[in-house]
Order: C-alpha cells, then structure tokens, then sequence
C-alpha cells in the first residue's frame, strides 16, 4: 500500500458573507474533492492542544503523528534543521519574522511577502551589525527567519506570533519575562539598522510595505524527535516550501524533496508538487505533501483567494491523484487534514475540530462532501489528533 498526506494548511474556515455565507471550502469548485470525499470515509478531528497552542509547528507535528506535548519544544528550533543549524544543548533557536510596524499597529506580519533574496539582504546586514560570537541571524525563506542565542539556562520569556496581532497595537504583546529585555533590545536596534536600508528604499517607492523592524517569537531549545520509519515502519518523503515543515521531515528522517517552483504561498507550483510526490511513491512509502497558500489567505483575510488556493489543490494535485497509477490499482490511501483553522475573519488560527478525509481501500463510502458542516455531520471524530495518522495507516477509522 502507498501512502498520501496532503495537508491543505488553515483550510478550514467560517462561513463569510463575501462568500454568500458559505466557507471557503463550501465555496470552492473542488469536484475532485467532493469525488473522494464521496467515496471515502468523512470526520473530524483537532491537532491544537493546550498548553502547546495551535500553531503550524504543534499541529503539523500532531498530524505527523507525534504528541505535541511530549515532542513539541517551540516553533523556531524546528525550522532550524532546514536551513542547515544543527543547534547544540547550549543554544536556543529564536524565530525572527520581518515586519511592517506603523503607529504601534501590527501592519503585516510578512512585511508584504517580502521576497525571499530581498529578506536575505536585510538578515545578512542585521548579522554584520548585532552578530556576535553567541548570536547569529539566519536567513530562511520570505519574512520567515532565525535566531540563535547561546543560552546554557535556556530563554525565559512570554513571545506573541505576530500573525496573531494583525492589525492590533503591540504594546502589550511585546516580549516579556525575567529573559525578554536582550530580544527588546535587538528588535528595537532593528529599526535603526532598517529605517534607511536600500531594500527598504526600494519597497517603498514600489509602494510596497518596508520592513521597519524583526520579531521575536517562538524560542526553544533542540527538539528529541523519534525516526517516523522506527514508530510507523514505512519510508516517507517531506514536500513543503516552509522550513517549518521541512525541518519536521528532516528531524523524523523523511526524505526532504526540493521541487522547483514551490513558493509557501498562493503562487506556488501547485502540479509539481504534485509530480514529484508520484515519483517519490515509487520508492516510498508515503509521501506528506504540504500546501501553504490556504493558510496566508486566512492570515490576510482573503476569502477570494483562499477559496482560488483550494480549487487549485483540487485540479492541479487531487484530480491528478485520482488518475494515479497507485490510484487506478486499488493500492492508494490518500489522507486529506488541514493542520488547524484560519478563519478569514479571525486572520490567526482557531482552536477548534477540523474537517479530515480518508479515501482508498478499507474506507467505506460515506456519501458526503468534504466541509466543516459534512465532517459534522458524521461519527467519527478522532482524539487527540495525533493518533489520526496511526489510524489512517491501519485503516481503524
């Protein structure tokens, strides 16, 4: 038997007056979805536990298969691994987002989707200039970068997401804790260094949002991770253009593929994901394939795109997956889950259950769509989270 994971992220939304009061999902022209939804087996099921939270980096470890609350140490030592940092038992991983701060307001948390080689001369400039012996900046990809601290007692500190604060005042989300004053200090000398940056100069006259300082959030010290082949005995590959997700199939052992064209956002390569997943089954096990754009809708608001990202999973990888050759063969488990909601009116992640799909031999057709109002609608409904992948692979749902 293969094995699918697609993990459509924050999919799973509110209904929307700007969508005749229908959810994304409800929206979308996804007949391939509601193809395999028909035939397969429908639920629900909820990946944000507390006290981890309901973040990407506790909710995909959870639709990975493994307890937050036993594995999860913080969101950036899990992007550190992909982007080449071996972190050392002294070290704290610090995530570094680029902002747009205007008035005390969270304006962006993307700095506009700042483009990757622009972010990277920022980041590189704020190494030469606050870098030290025991702090380095790391470049990652967009607005999503990296802080590492020697800290042998570890960061003590109470850190916001800045995508949780969307247009709100951040005064009262600064850090804070015996250990918040030295990531005050270098998001304060961060505005200096960026207020006459050239990157900066540039966005501006494009009259696109400049990057007027970084973010910190999302500390930890180096995760102890077990190989997913040791828990699950099946061979896996990771397809995802976040380093979040990346660094999570490199820490399990999966092998990290690097296709082309993929983006973390609504312009990605959505068929060559798809591609590379087909002939990465023809080794593998199981292939997890990760697909950000849903999610940055959410975060932005954007009711019409997100539902534009869905329809496009739905033509450009499931309808292809459908007409696989494991799929024609009778020899195909596909597992469809967000990791957690986006809600456009929320524009952050909510804690509540999620919609999840099972298609392929040992799941009987459950005749209905695949909707947060179908999923509720049925029996199954797995808890904790975590154990859905196990169930899935066994077909015990």
């Amino acid at each position: 038997m293969k094995y699918v994971v697609l993990c459509p992220d924050g999919a799973a939304d509110w209904p929307l007056p700007a969508l005749d009061n229908r959810t994304p999902l409800e929206a979308a022209h996804a007949p391939n979805l509601a193809r395999m939804a028909a035939g397969g087996l429908v639920g629900l099921t909820q990946h944000a536990v507390e006290p981890a939270g309901n973040g990407s980096d506790v909710c995909c470890m959870s639709l990975l298969g493994f307890d937050p609350l036993k594995y999860h140490t913080g969101r950036a030592p899990l992007e550190a691994k992909s982007l080449g940092v071996e972190l050392n038992p002294d070290e704290v991983a610090v995530r570094c987002n680029t902002v747009t701060i205007e008035d005390g307001l969270m304006v962006d948390y993307s700095a506009g989707h700042i483009p990757t080689e622009e972010s990277k001369r920022l980041i590189d400039d704020l190494q030469k200039v606050l870098g030290s012996e025991g702090r380095h900046f790391y470049a990652g990809v967009q607005y999503r970068h990296l802080l590492v601290l020697r800290r042998p007692e570890g960061l003590n500190a109470s850190c916001t997401p800045p995508h949780n604060i969307i247009g709100r005042e951040i005064e009262s989300h600064l850090p804070q804790g015996p250990d918040a004053p030295p990531l005050l200090e270098l998001m304060e000398a961060s505005k200096k260094l960026f207020a006459e940056h050239p990157v900066n100069r540039e966005r501006i006259k494009r009259r696109e949002n400049p990057v007027t300082q970084i973010w910190l959030w999302g500390h930890g010290p180096r995760p102890k991770l077990p190989a997913f082949r040791d828990v699950y005995g099946l061979d896996g590959a990771m397809i995802s253009a976040v380093d979040l997700l990346r660094s999570l199939g490199l820490y399990l052992g999966l092998e990290v593929l690097n296709v082309p064209g993929i983006t973390g956002f609504t312009d990605t390569d959505y068929g060559a994901k798809l591609r590379y997943a087909l002939e990465a089954l023809k080794a593998k096990d199981l292939v997890f394939v990760h697909v950000e754009a849903p999610d940055e809708c959410g975060h932005m608001g954007d009711a019409a795109g997100k539902r534009e990202a869905l329809e496009r999973i739905d033509a450009e990888i499931v309808g292809p997956l459908l007409e696989s050759e494991p799929a024609r063969a009778g020899n195909l488990r596909v597992l469809v889950c967000p990791d957690h909601s986006t809600p456009c009116a929320l524009r952050t992640h909510a804690t509540e259950k999620i919609p999840f799909l099972a298609w392929g031999p040992g799941f009987a057709p459950a005749g209905l769509g695949f909707t947060e109002s179908d999923a509720r609608r049925t029996k199954a409904d797995v808890a904790p989270g975590y154990e859905l992948l196990g169930r899935f692979l066994r077909g015990a749902l």
